[in-house]
């Protein structure tokens, strides 16, 4: 049996760097999009090119096209991750700052904890983990609550909901696609789900009327560079370097982007973005991380011997660094 040699330390360094600090930065680079461009095109047109791109290179490399049961599967996914994912993502940066908006995407690992408590039966609900939802919980209450504003201005209710509401879809998209039939190569999955969600976003965009007051000559340079930072930085160089990591590091060390992430987004907003950045932002973000790094540390209950060997069978859900930052 051939053994893979170790990479260089600085390639891992370097991919690293990627993974913490493109995507910490893509929250940023929505916000600075959605000024200009209504919020589902944008959305549309990133992951309609970033689908195109994986999709054209997996063919390219002799990788089967999905099947039509896996498109239906892909695109019944991509409803719930794109559209009500991400489409409400970029919706709610343009009233929610791009740094608050990312600590409460950070919020999955919460929703998905809850859920695989009282749906799918596969965690126990330990004081461990009860503790660390709670705080979770009053992690996100901090951030979008009127009165605990600690000097901070209130966040707009509305962009709040949409988050909300755009992890628990993620959660359920999660959940489902335990279930469903998708292409065995993790790269032509994705694409093939970002390329149906781009076509879905922009099927969106024209029945929310976006394009009726839409003017792409008033576009600025600057959105345009967001966009093309989406698309070339934040998908495909950055998915390169967490393939490549994934094969090379173990999960739980790529895993930790989901612990710097949001950090590096509120530091950003801060500095690059003008952003507040008082006592509710740095409360409610502490306590968000807190509960995401002991949820994300928690052992799983044990499934029973058959359970296990059938779930071992399913197609896990693809990480929101799989698809978002793609």
């Amino acid at each position: 049996m051939e053994t893979t040699a170790r990479p260089s330390r600085w390639k891992i360094v370097l991919a690293f760097a990627i993974i913490y600090l493109v995507w910490g930065s893509t929250f940023l680079a929505i916000r600075v999009g959605v000024r200009e461009v209504p919020p589902f095109l944008l959305a549309g047109m990133r992951f309609f090119a970033a689908g195109i791109v994986l999709y054209a290179w997996m063919r390219a490399k002799g990788t089967a096209s999905p099947t039509r049961r896996e498109w239906a599967a892909a695109s019944f996914l991509a409803m719930l991750i794109f559209v009500f994912d991400y489409g409400l993502l970029f919706w709610a940066e343009q009233r929610v700052p791009s740094g608050i908006a990312a600590v409460m995407m950070a919020t999955i690992p919460v929703f998905m904890a809850l859920a695989e408590i009282l749906l799918l039966r596969t965690q126990k609900l330990t004081m461990r983990l009860g503790l660390a939802l709670l705080v979770g919980i009053c992690g996100v209450a901090v951030l979008v609550s009127r009165s605990a504003g600690l000097g901070e201005a209130a966040i707009d209710t509305s962009g709040a909901v949409a988050l909300l509401v755009s992890a628990i879809s993620w959660s359920l998209a999660a959940i489902l696609t335990r279930k469903l039939s998708l292409p065995e190569s993790k790269v032509m999955s994705s694409g093939s789900q970002m390329l149906a969600g781009g076509i879905l976003l922009i099927l969106t965009s024209v029945m929310l009327g976006e394009f009726k007051a839409f003017d792409v000559r008033a576009v600025s340079s600057g959105a345009w560079l967001a966009l093309v930072y989406l698309i070339v930085a934040g998908s495909i160089i950055a998915f390169t370097a967490y393939v490549w990591l994934i094969h090379h590091e173990s999960p739980t060390k790529v895993g930790t982007y989901a612990y710097v992430n949001p950090v590096v987004a509120v530091l950003l907003g801060y500095f690059l973005g003008r952003e507040a950045l008082g006592a509710r932002t740095v409360v409610g973000t502490l306590l968000v991380l807190v509960s995401v790094v002991v949820i994300t540390t928690t052992p799983k209950k044990k499934a029973e011997p058959e359970a296990a060997g059938k779930d071992a069978e399913l197609t896990r859900p693809l990480g929101r660094s799989e698809i978002e930052r793609v």
